[in-house]
């Protein structure tokens, strides 16, 4: 295939190996592409000084320009906590997928019942897939269906273009695509993003899973310290399987026991995120029903509101009531740890269930920056 990107840290390896260029070039490549990315006359030697001449032929025999990707629209909230950027692949001959940053005040979490110190700080939530395999009901980008996977580097792009407008801390995998299904790119661009020149800590990193077993199985071992958050979405079986088809290959029981080997391994706490759904699984009994099923776990669980994905869904959001009582019954009964996700980017249609390719433009506005369910657990 070939490399189609310069962030595909295995292909770009190997190919500098072959030419006998030594691979300690690589990050400093990395970091003045992060530097210098947008400017218009891209000139290898001129933007990346210092390299030996093999590597000057091999970079521009295999990249005309920088980045593989360019950003085509940016929409903003009219918050000015969320904006969303819609990124077009291949040279701006191929598909679209689409990242989120999201704006966030650190000071506004606890830590051990104190303050946090912090600020300001930013959180990138990025698309592994073009489209997604998974069909969930309540999910827009399900509705696109399955196009192609993302290549490593056309991953760790979406954070490149991201960090032009905001620093980035965080990072997680919860926009298009299912990322253990593109196991392989997803784990070399996370290692790609912990090393230089990017540096993000692996305790700053989630990967959301619908529950794919066997890549659970085996990711503590490959990506150690990084956070696991699992769209549990549904306390029982054939709820699952009533809003999220590919459930049934993977099932409750089976799941469960391989989070609970995870979570011995790794000694971590897991993330349980559940999307509320009127009627489907918002009633006091899903929550005691929920509750057991997690009680022996080290858990946050995240409770979703429901947003609307127009005619693509027969869903409705759950009464702020409902998601209310069903916390209390998760805090009080069962001792769980249990945040409401806030609801950011809704006008945009970037916040959660929402990515489905959409050209257009947003302004901005300002309102007071919110907390994040990573700053309660990190």
């Amino acid at each position: 295939m070939g490399i189609r990107s310069v962030f595909d840290g295995g292909e770009l390896r190997r190919e500098v190996e072959k030419s006998g260029i030594d691979p300690k070039f690589i990050p400093k490549i990395w970091k003045h592409i992060l530097i210098s990315a947008k400017d218009e006359d891209w000139d290898w030697e001129k933007q990346v000084p210092s390299l030996p001449s093999s590597a000057y032929s091999l970079l521009r025999s295999n990249f005309k320009t920088p980045l593989s990707s360019s950003i085509h629209s940016v929409f903003h909230s009219a918050d000015n906590l969320t904006t969303k950027l819609l990124i077009q692949l291949h040279h701006n001959h191929g598909p679209f997928v689409e990242a989120v940053i999201m704006r966030y005040d650190t000071r506004l979490g606890k830590y051990a019942g104190q303050p946090r110190p912090g600020g300001l700080r930013a959180t990138l939530c990025i698309s592994s897939q073009v489209g997604c395999k998974m069909g969930c009901n309540f999910c827009a980008t399900g509705s696109m269906g399955f196009k192609n996977n993302l290549s490593s580097g056309e991953i760790v792009e979406q954070l490149v273009h991201a960090s032009t407008f905001s620093q980035i801390r965080n990072v997680v995998f919860m926009g298009m695509g299912e990322p253990l299904n593109n196991y392989s790119a997803v784990v070399e661009a996370v290692r790609i993003m912990t090393g230089l020149p990017f540096q993000l800590s692996s305790k700053r990193i989630t990967i959301s899973t619908v529950g794919i077993i066997h890549a659970i199985n085996k990711l503590h071992d490959d990506l150690p310290g990084l956070n696991l958050a699992v769209s549990l979405h549904a306390p029982a079986q054939d709820i699952r399987c009533q809003i999220m088809p590919a459930a049934r290959a993977f099932p409750l029981g089976k799941l469960m026991d391989s989070l609970q080997v995870y979570q011995r391994k790794s000694l971590q706490k897991i993330f349980i995120e559940y999307i509320m759904l009127d009627g489907v699984n918002d009633e006091e009994h899903h929550a005691h029903l929920l509750g057991k099923l997690l009680e022996t776990f080290q858990v946050v669980v995240n409770l979703i509101p429901f947003n609307s994905i127009g005619t693509l869904s027969q869903f409705k959001p759950t009464s702020e009531q409902k998601v209310s009582n069903f916390q209390k019954i998760l805090r009080g009964t069962y001792n769980i740890r249990t945040t409401v996700r806030k609801q950011m980017g809704q006008d945009i249609s970037g916040a959660c269930g929402q990515l489905l390719v959409n050209i257009s433009d947003k302004s901005l506005g300002t309102a007071v920056p919110l907390t994040d369910i990573e700053d309660i657990v990190i």
